[in-house]
């Protein structure tokens, strides 16, 4: 079976890295539904709610393009054992803060922009780092896998959380994430690669070189597409965090056990997801399946904002994870396998930019539209917001008249 499916599990380097995210994403997962529910208990407003999310993730639109230039000038398991360890002591602080019972919004708002900052480095070095532990080869199926255990934990932290918060309170939540950290630092300790430093051009400042980045994209008819789904999906599609806890509040009118309950749909369905393409990642990434994905999303997140009843919202939830999971992972896959050495790590920083980084403008249109239309209005606005775009660049990309590259007919364009 691990030969078979799951190829990538055959890297020494590969399976250290995997069982440590096993553990940390579970804290992360706990982190992020208790960092929410706070939130809206201190505040009772889908805004500030929203406004948090947007801190959290501005760094990211800002700085990831300088971060792809360090990312490269550096062995990428460093960057990851400061990373982590950085968010762990964040973690921390947040639960001390809860414990002693001194969190303010205020104070949430500082360390959500922190961890941001954080991440600004932490996520595009992870997408690089991948393929120097498994090689082109199973880079999909790794990525599937990663996938799989980042939806796993979907499941199991929000379910956790949802319990702690309820009988212990959400400090706990940020505490055992703090502690889950260690599991991916032991893991990197343990990981022997061969790392990628691109070496300095003469001559070529940061701006250049930048900007040398964006072009090669433009002039890649793969690279840009994948891109500009990107940034409309990242803007309307990922929400989740700001909208679901108002929904659940609302429009379901229920408590902590069914926001865990409806987070957890989501990583259902995201399991399912990636689990379907680990299994069948040989073939390669598909423009085909990205293109369907992303109409799909559009309609899903329109249909929540239609249901009433508990369990079809979950299910909706659930179709819905599918489809991201599918997307973004062939997203992914494509973008790296796609780029040449010299450019991945950049390629993956502009990934972060348009995907993670179009996040805060997510966030803070979900917030509004939350607050005047209600988070079922808001769950219909934006899958009418996605659809259109999505087709015309879809309408843009047929009628271009194709480049002469042979990958882009590997890649299903």
């Amino acid at each position: 079976m691990v030969n078979n499916h799951f190829h990538a599990l055959t890297h020494r380097n590969f399976r250290y890295y995997w069982f440590g995210q096993c553990v940390s994403l579970i804290g992360t997962w706990m982190q992020n539904i208790g960092q929410s529910w706070l939130v809206l208990k201190l505040t009772g407003s889908p805004f500030l709610l929203g406004l948090v999310g947007t801190i959290q993730f501005l760094p990211v639109t800002f700085f990831s393009l300088f971060a792809g230039l360090v990312i490269d000038r550096f062995p990428k398991r460093t960057i990851l054992m400061v990373t982590q360890t950085v968010a762990m002591l964040l973690a921390f602080i947040l639960s001390a803060l809860v414990f002693s019972g001194k969190v303010e919004y205020g104070y949430i708002l500082v360390l959500a922009f922190l961890l941001g900052m954080n991440n600004n480095f932490d996520m595009p070095t992870r997408q690089a780092f991948t393929i120097e532990i498994v090689g082109k080869d199973d880079l999909m199926n790794a990525i599937a896998l990663n996938s799989a255990t980042f939806n796993l934990a979907r499941i199991i932290g929000p379910a956790i959380g949802a319990s702690m918060m309820a009988f212990l309170g959400a400090g706990w939540c940020f505490l055992l994430n703090g502690f889950s950290f260690l599991a991916v630092l032991f893991s990197l300790t343990r990981i022997k690669a061969t790392p990628y430093v691109r070496p300095k051009k003469p001559g070529t400042g940061i701006w250049s070189e930048i900007r040398d980045g964006f072009v090669y994209i433009a002039n890649d008819r793969v690279l840009s597409q994948t891109l500009l789904l990107l940034v409309v999906i990242g803007v309307l599609g990922f929400n989740f965090n700001v909208l679901i806890p108002s929904f659940t509040q609302s429009v379901l009118h229920m408590e902590e056990g069914t926001y865990g309950f409806l987070m957890s749909c989501i990583g259902v369905g995201s399991l399912i997801g990636a689990i379907t393409l680990s299994v069948r990642s040989k073939g390669g990434p598909r423009m085909k399946l990205i293109l369907t994905c992303s109409v799909l999303v559009s309609v899903f997140l329109s249909t929540i904002g239609f249901t009433r009843n508990l369990y079809v919202t979950g299910l909706a939830l659930a179709v819905l994870g599918i489809c991201n999971i599918l997307f973004t992972t062939s997203c992914n896959s494509t973008l790296q396998i796609h780029s040449k050495d010299e450019y991945r790590a950049r390629v993956m920083s502009i990934y972060s930019l348009v995907f993670t980084g179009s996040t805060p403008l997510g966030n803070f249109f979900a917030g509004i539209a939350a607050e005047h239309l209600g988070p079922d209005g808001a769950f219909i606005l934006s899958g009418v917001l996605a659809f259109i775009p999505i087709v015309c660049i879809i309408l843009y990309f047929r009628l271009r008249k194709p480049a002469a590259n042979p990958r882009e007919e590997t890649s299903g364009a």
